[in-house]
């Protein structure tokens, strides 16, 4: 079934969208501090899980600034299709620059809803969201039309790839995740953003979500098969594919 965008969907606002449209401004370099540079090398790990399998037609879902929607880009010298979508314009403001400077006109940068995809049942080869996941998932009362939505919109054989933060299995790392998030993450995250309720919620959302096997049995329950996991540093983030 052909791809079939519809740019005149509704979105319903969504009760984080006022806290993103609010950070763009420090987030990349938030983002490289708080995890030690890290989470650019997870990124490069699930574009290359995007872009497996002879992938044509990709989703970078709640893309933010468009950081794994610039690395496919990068990887597939124009020759996929990548649509990066967002609710957030000002996050979009802010990918679209980053992506003019590099020439990368294979990306379709999209505001849309997670919850209303603009897209055929069955269009996309692979979906991708990195660091957002989170945020569709924990105390989330749309959670489950998120999932649903992502499985309606993959292909039989399609896949699904996030990489987030996770919980480490082993207690020590455990303990210092924990006082990491606290006083980086909450505190200097805060200070630097100039927005601290939105990294104390960043750091109590990482701190409470689900650890692997939660998450893999909530992919299985919306209908995902051969759900995979691959951690990261000890557990503290890690990558998960699930195929429909």
């Amino acid at each position: 079934m052909p791809l079939i965008p519809d740019h005149t969907k509704s979105k319903n606002y969504r009760p984080l969208e006022l806290m993103f449209n609010q950070i763009p401004g420090r987030y990349d370099l938030l983002n490289r501090i708080i995890t030690l540079g890290q989470d650019e090398g997870w990124r490069k790990h699930a574009a290359r899980a995007c872009l497996a399998e002879k992938s044509e037609c990709i989703l970078d879902l709640c893309t933010g600034t468009g950081d794994l929607a610039l690395q496919m880009a990068k990887r597939s010298n124009g020759s996929v299709r990548i649509h990066a979508l967002d609710y957030s314009e000002p996050m979009l403001a802010a990918a679209r620059y980053k992506a003019g400077k590099k020439h990368y006109d294979c990306i379709e940068f999209i505001r849309g809803d997670a919850a209303d995809l603009p897209y055929a049942s069955g269009s996309l080869d692979s979906v991708g969201i990195a660091f957002a996941f989170r945020n569709l998932t924990y105390k989330n009362p749309d959670r489950d039309k998120f999932l649903a939505e992502i499985f309606r919109v993959l292909k039989y054989g399609g896949r699904f790839i996030i990489v987030e933060s996770s919980r480490p299995s082993n207690r020590f790392y455990k303990t210092i995740f924990d006082i990491y998030l606290e006083l980086v993450v909450a505190k200097f995250g805060g200070i630097i953003s100039r927005h601290r309720s939105a990294y104390r919620y960043l750091a109590a959302s990482a701190k409470n979500f689900y650890n692997p096997p939660e998450v893999s049995d909530m992919l299985i329950k919306t209908g995902f098969s051969e759900v995979r996991y691959k951690p990261f540093m000890g557990g503290v983030a890690g990558i998960t594919i699930a195929r429909k």
